[in-house]
Formats: C-alpha cells, structure tokens, sequence
C-alpha cells in the first residue's frame, strides 16, 4: 500500500486578520488540515525572512504567510512591506537549496468565510 504525500506546511499568520480568521472557522467547526502548523504572529511584516528560513531548515515542505489585505493593516504599512519583502526570497531561497516554489504570501481578513456549498 503506498502512502500519499502529506507535506508539512508553517503558516505564519497575522494576529489581527488571518489568525482571526482561523479562530472565526475554529468557532464554526470547520475542519482544519493537521499538516498545517499555524505560528501567531502581530503582522505579516514581522515575519523575517530568518524565520521563513528557520521553518523550511526545521523540515516544512512550505510555507505560507497570511497577513491582512493590503489597505487593511493595523499597524499601517506592515503588509506592505512583507508584500515588497516575500516575493524577492524564492530567488534566494534556490541558492541555498530549498524549492522556492514553497513559499507563499495571501491577504485573509477575519471577515471572509468559505461558501456554503449550493
């Protein structure tokens, strides 16, 4: 019997959009995938790119940064400096040998929801 792919994935997320928005599907029992370690961060922009590197090197298959959409941020310019900051470190990333396809950065508000299925 050969067993699926499950890979192991950090997400870091900002406390004020997207872990609220974890916590707000948590209250409305959604299930979560157990592959996904969620890290609580105050804003995507104190996410360093040391602590990107520090979860791949610990074994993370990818790594998601969830902060709140730009325009949104409650500490002002913190998401617009992780939305200049994320997209350059894929290109580092390759030359220390780690898939700089496993790297991605998404604005999540607390408000969004998924659909109801019709």
């Amino acid at each position: 019997m050969s067993e699926s792919f499950e890979p192991r994935i950090v997400a870091f997320l900002c406390n004020w959009c997207s872990y609220a928005g974890a916590d707000n599907a948590g209250i409305a029992r959604m299930q979560s995938p157990a592959n996904i370690l969620p890290v609580r961060v105050m804003c995507s922009g104190r996410v360093a790119p040391e602590m990107i590197l520090r979860a791949f090197r610990s074994g993370a298959d990818g790594v998601l940064v969830l902060g709140c959409h730009i325009g949104d941020c409650h500490y002002i310019s913190g998401n617009h400096r992780t939305a200049r900051r994320i997209p350059l470190l894929p290109t580092l990333w390759g030359q220390v040998g780690i898939n700089p396809d496993g790297l991605r950065l998404a604005g999540v508000s607390s408000a969004e929801r998924q659909s109801s299925p019709a």
